[in-house]
């Protein structure tokens, strides 16, 4: 299987037992090995007091996006460090976008900018993530051809 393809097939499966990004919104636009690229629009119902949209809003979809770029290789990855600094404030009818970019893909650690940008490509926040690799697989990983025979 192509990484390519399968980093698409981890994704759907995160995707589809994700019931946050669910009630987010979020919708997957692109997904390679080691990115991802996903979109949600804001609410009313995400409003903070202030008559903004509420950072954890913004937080939470560059998290996802940290998520499926870091676990699309099929080797189970969870968060170890994260930071965001937010640029601008974001109103309901704004369609976010959030890209993540690796940065680093170590044997047991991995880091990630991901980039959140709104639908008139201003900048709205910036996320560093980085990542442990447990080794556990999200699919089944696909079948061996056949092992290799030995020389008679």
């Amino acid at each position: 299987m192509e990484a390519d393809q399968l980093a698409v097939q981890v994704v759907d499966k995160m995707m589809a037992h994700d019931a946050f990004s669910q009630w987010l919104g979020i919708k997957i636009e692109e997904v390679r090995e080691g990115y991802s690229r996903i979109r949600m629009e804001l609410r009313a119902d995400m409003l903070n007091g202030f008559g903004v949209i509420h950072g954890g809003v913004t937080f939470s979809l560059a998290d996802s996006a940290f998520a499926f770029a870091c676990n699309n290789r099929n080797n189970l990855s969870l968060a170890l460090d994260v930071s965001i600094t937010f640029t601008k404030a974001g109103q309901p009818g704004d369609i976010l976008t959030a890209e993540a970019k690796e940065i680093h893909n170590g044997r047991s650690t991995g880091l990630y900018l991901i980039s959140v940008t709104n639908q008139r490509q201003q900048p709205v926040a910036v996320f560093k993530g980085s990542c442990f690799r447990t080794g556990k697989h999200l699919v089944d990983p696909p079948p061996d051809t056949f092992p290799p025979t030995a020389e008679i």
